[in-house]
């Protein structure tokens, strides 16, 4: 395999530290040609499908591709912003945010966000490290429950490239962060300010995104750090086991996945005479095609067709400064070593302060 050319060499550069935050993915358009291009993408990644390669190849093309863009399509452009998708939107200005928040405290380090799957991906904006100067990469999933379907394909994307790679800087790569302190305190103060506005319901439900069942009997320790996620959550939010519920949603195909199940589950509650309910997705840390489609249409929908009176959706974390200081703090743990705290330009600094508070304040 050739190596990639590499960018002039400079004797006794200094190191330079760079943050990639990765997220999942998304189409380029709501339309069925960019969505078949991003599934074809996400879904013959042997990390997101386990079944034998040459028997879901036919199952991919001559089922899936064919008939799913189509109907994906139209539930994406159910979302779409005039900036774009969601998803998109949110991880670049939690990315610049980041940049900011660790420019206050004098941390001169570039953070790019990049896409696992379609368009701005690991691979370019490695490169454009590369391009950069960049010496050493930190690596932040935008999973805070690790799982080999997402986290791990980050890496795997990585290492891919690094292989490529003739000069590889020097790499550090955050697995979780489920049971981070200021994480969880984060979802609990959003949790909190939609109580204080509307009021506590009857249940309040934890929907995580879902994985097949196999692969906790596999080894993989999603589920484990999703229900750890959930019992910190409901604990600091002083909730007794009775008062939530967690499930799990984006059931692909008939194999088992994690159970319960978030929509049946809904369905159950509104039949069961449960009035209000409101729905968290701790799983998520912006706000996309399965929190805006899935659960705030679809499982709003199922809920009060099943008898449920009213139903609230507490929106992701987003840009939300409690949750981008944890980040933050976070990524500056996983930075140590590498990064210390410096005197730095004062109009670099000046300028990193002014990007973070004019981006928050167009929220």
């Amino acid at each position: 395999m050739p190596f990639e050319n590499e960018p002039a060499y400079t004797h006794g550069q200094a190191p330079k530290t760079a943050i990639l935050l990765c997220n999942l993915g998304t189409p380029d358009a709501p339309t069925p040609a960019a969505v078949r291009r991003y599934l074809a993408e996400f879904l013959s990644d042997h990390r997101v499908v386990e079944i034998p390669r040459l028997v879901w190849w036919f199952i991919l093309h001559g089922i899936i591709l064919r008939f799913r863009p189509a109907k994906s399509a139209a539930k994406y452009a159910s979302v779409w912003t005039p900036e774009g998708s969601p998803l998109k939107v949110w991880t670049e200005k939690q990315a610049k945010l980041l940049q900011g928040w660790l420019g206050q405290r004098n941390h001169p380090v570039k953070v790019r966000w990049a896409m696992r799957y379609g368009s701005t991906s690991i691979t370019s904006q490695l490169d454009a490290m590369k391009a950069d100067g960049v010496t050493r990469v930190l690596v932040v999933p935008a999973y805070p429950q690790y799982s080999a379907t997402t986290s791990a394909s980050v890496f795997d994307a990585v290492y891919a490239w690094a292989q490529r790679t003739r000069a590889v800087p020097e790499l550090r790569f955050i697995n979780h962060y489920h049971d981070d302190t200021d994480y969880i305190a984060a979802l609990a103060s959003s949790v909190q300010r939609h109580w204080k506005a509307h009021g506590c319901p009857d249940q309040l439900v934890m929907s995580f995104h879902g994985v097949p069942a196999r692969t906790l009997e596999l080894g993989d320790p999603y589920h484990c750090e999703c229900m750890k996620t959930a019992r910190l959550l409901a604990e600091r939010l002083g909730l007794k086991k009775a008062d939530y519920k967690v499930t799990f949603q984006s059931r692909l195909g008939r194999a088992k996945w994690l159970e319960p199940y978030t929509e049946p589950s809904l369905i159950a509650m509104g039949q069961a005479g449960v009035k209000r309910v409101d729905v968290v997705c701790p799983g998520f840390s912006c706000d996309c095609l399965e929190t805006l489609e899935e659960i705030n249409m679809e499982a709003r929908h199922a809920f009060l067709t099943a008898g449920g009176q009213e139903f609230h959706y507490i929106p992701c974390l987003n840009d939300d400064p409690e949750w981008i200081t944890a980040l933050c703090n976070i990524s500056e743990r996983h930075l140590a070593g590498w990064q210390t705290q410096t005197a730095i330009d004062p109009a670099t600094l000046t300028a990193s302060r002014t990007a973070a508070l004019a981006l928050g304040a167009r929220q």
